[in-house]
């Protein structure tokens, strides 16, 4: 009876001991869950724009040069920036555009987390700020909403814009991973709906209907957060990715920050 009791109790043991392995993969690896740089690297001499923040040199581009008024892009996870260049550059001719690559991304040093990603951001905004003091306009998207969230209520943002955003990324990696307490064990949590009560400028949200990384949950407890009433515009048949595809995609952010 002793060895069997001792075989129950050990296959009874095997899902908590499962359970508990795949909590800690998700905590210790959490990282590499979150961030998707592979896929992004690019040459060092296909960018035009540098800085240096923390002895990390960040990579991208610095598009319509010489102009008064300036827009900072953090992209999306994974987000090829160079493919864009030519679409802001039409789409903003009025603002010299910023496309900075995130550390670890594209041709830029170093490796991605929330601490250092919320540095290299305010270190962008005030390099920015020193050639463009008049007006220095953000647009997020995606992962990038939380880093535009986060400038937003920390430097003077003459207007923001805010693709597929999220109200904390803990809460959205929970809709996920419903069975696992992913919410305590995030530790870049990306609190946008925090950050944005500090935020008083004019706000546009761009929202995709089918959107299948960020539930309109999520977006919903960020727009009942924040302080002002943003413009938000929906884009029902639109997913996560394909949300830029659609006409009216470039013509609102073009009208918002006219």
């Amino acid at each position: 009876m002793g060895m069997l009791k001792k075989s129950l109790l050990g296959v009874a043991a095997l899902p908590v001991l499962a359970y508990s392995g795949i909590c800690a993969l998700l905590f210790f690896k959490q990282r590499e869950l979150i961030y998707y740089p592979g896929q992004t690297q690019i040459a060092v001499q296909e960018t035009d724009f540098s800085l240096v923040h923390d002895g990390v040199t960040l990579r991208g581009w610095r598009l319509n040069p010489g102009k008064t008024r300036a827009v900072i892009y953090f992209g999306g996870n994974a987000e090829r920036l160079e493919m864009s260049r030519a679409e802001f550059s039409e789409l903003f001719p009025d603002r010299t555009v910023y496309l900075v690559s995130y550390r670890g991304y594209g041709a830029s040093e170093g490796k991605p987390d929330q601490a250092a990603l919320f540095g290299d951001a305010l270190a962008l905004f005030d390099e920015v700020n020193e050639q463009h003091p008049t007006a220095i306009a953000v647009v997020g998207r995606s992962l990038g909403s939380g880093v535009a969230s986060y400038v937003a209520s920390h430097r003077p943002v003459e207007r923001l814009a805010l693709v597929t955003p999220f109200d904390n990324l803990a809460a959205v990696a929970q809709s996920h991973y419903p069975l696992f307490p992913v919410r305590w064990l995030v530790r870049d949590s990306y609190d946008s709906a925090r950050y944005l009560t500090q935020y008083r400028g004019p706000l546009l949200v761009l929202r995709a209907g089918r959107d299948e990384v960020i539930p309109p949950a999520n977006t919903d407890k960020l727009l009942a957060s924040l302080a002002g009433v943003p413009q938000v515009i929906d884009f029902p048949q639109a997913d996560h990715n394909n949300i830029s595809d659609d006409p009216r995609y470039a013509a609102a952010l073009r009208d918002f920050l006219r």
